[in-house]
């Protein structure tokens, strides 16, 4: 699996903040305050889940986008979640042969996506780095490759949203799980109901 070595060293980390819940990754913001729980939720669930009007990205193609944003912010809590969720997708969906990309993407590569998903990989991470260095001509070749104005709009909201999660956790140092495995029960769930209705034995994302 993809950087299991700093995977291995990052879960040796303390959170740096006190007063935190004994949660980790992005539950420790999550349940600072029971609003701000319900809208973190909220967010996830209206950029990854429900219908944006004009989009043909599927959902395991958003959490691919967040998959991405996240390695390239070096969050391992939100790569791994979000890379677990999009393998869940994936394989609900009867498209295993893809489920390999997971691990293309947390490389920081988009090598085996078709044009469409390369160019939004592309203004993905551009606006992850830095938002005014993504230029008309990354917005046309997306098109030109088959992306709506939907999908050149969702791939921003999604790494500008993910930008701010990824700070939160590691802002915090949240914990770290030492496997990505430990999110694939969560990844089921999440695949079935997305993330607005937490159980109460997860302390996954979502």
């Amino acid at each position: 699996m993809a950087r299991d070595e700093e995977r291995r060293l990052r879960a040796q980390e303390d959170p740096i903040v006190g007063g935190l819940p004994d949660v980790p990754g992005i539950g420790a913001a999550m349940r600072l305050t029971p609003a701000l729980g319900v809208h973190l939720r909220g967010l996830a669930d209206e950029l990854l889940v429900n219908d944006f009007p004009g989009a043909t990205l599927e959902r395991a193609e958003r959490e691919l986008l967040a998959t991405a944003v996240s390695a390239a912010n070096d969050c391992f809590y939100c790569m791994d979640s979000h890379g677990a969720f999009a393998t869940a997708l994936l394989e609900r969906d009867g498209s295993t042969d893809r489920a390999p990309l997971v691990d293309v993407i947390k490389l920081g590569s988009s090598d085996g996506f078709d044009d469409k998903m390369r160019a939004l990989l592309h203004v993905a991470r551009t606006v992850r780095r830095e938002p005014r260095d993504l230029t008309t001509a990354d917005v046309t070749a997306a098109q030109a490759a088959g992306a709506t104005d939907a999908d050149v709009q969702l791939a921003v909201l999604i790494a500008a949203a993910f930008s701010m999660y990824n700070r939160m956790v590691e802002g915090f140092r949240a914990r770290t799980p030492p496997s990505a495995d430990v999110y694939r029960d969560r990844a089921g769930e999440i695949a079935v109901h997305g993330y607005g209705v937490r159980p109460v034995r997860s302390s996954s994302p979502g």
